[in-house]
């Protein structure tokens, strides 16, 4: 009775390793992904913009990384990893998306829309037409921006691996033409 206790507990605790190997993994796969580090760039981009204007819009816009990331030709794990990286910055710049928004959508322009369209619309448009387009112009600059410092890591990192493995490369090199 009491081995069966001890094979119930085994399988209860949770392996942590394989876990954080599985991630290490992962991050290497996309270090090393087809297409490199502009690829990679892009999809983590892509997610970034989408995430901007994802909460107004009750979660519709995670829909675009898809076509966006196929269109584009990037990374979509990248992608994913910049809507979650999104999602931890949204809250400091919903205000500036609802500042831009207010400034970019003219006022006659919103109540056209609230009193020609359907009921449940027009809720809709009243409280986010702002954060969806002033979300959807920051999201794209940010993309922009975010890209290049995601370009510069990726080739930086690959290029240090390329000099770890030629080092290695040319101390083994020595040893073998001794033989």
């Amino acid at each position: 009775m009491q081995s069966t206790q001890k094979v119930k507990m085994m399988k209860a605790r949770y392996d942590w390793k394989s876990t954080k190997r599985w991630f290490k993994f992962k991050y290497l796969l996309l270090l090393r992904a087809k297409g490199g580090p502009s690829m990679v760039a892009r999809g983590f981009s892509i997610g970034l913009f989408v995430e901007m204007f994802t909460l107004p819009t009750a979660g519709f816009a995670f829909v675009l990384i898809f076509p966006l990331v196929y269109l584009l030709r990037a990374n979509l794990p990248a992608a994913l990893i910049g809507f979650v990286f999104g999602k931890v910055i949204y809250i400091p710049f919903s205000i500036l998306n609802k500042q831009v928004g207010e400034y970019l959508v003219p006022k006659h322009f919103k109540i056209y829309l609230i009193h020609h369209l359907p009921h449940l619309l027009s809720n809709i448009i009243r409280s986010g037409l702002d954060l969806i387009v002033g979300g959807m112009v920051v999201g794209l600059v940010l993309g922009i921006i975010a890209y290049f410092p995601v370009v510069l890591l990726l080739k930086y990192h690959t290029n240090r691996r390329k000099e770890k493995r030629r080092i290695r490369k040319d101390q083994l090199a020595p040893a073998e033409s001794k033989e």
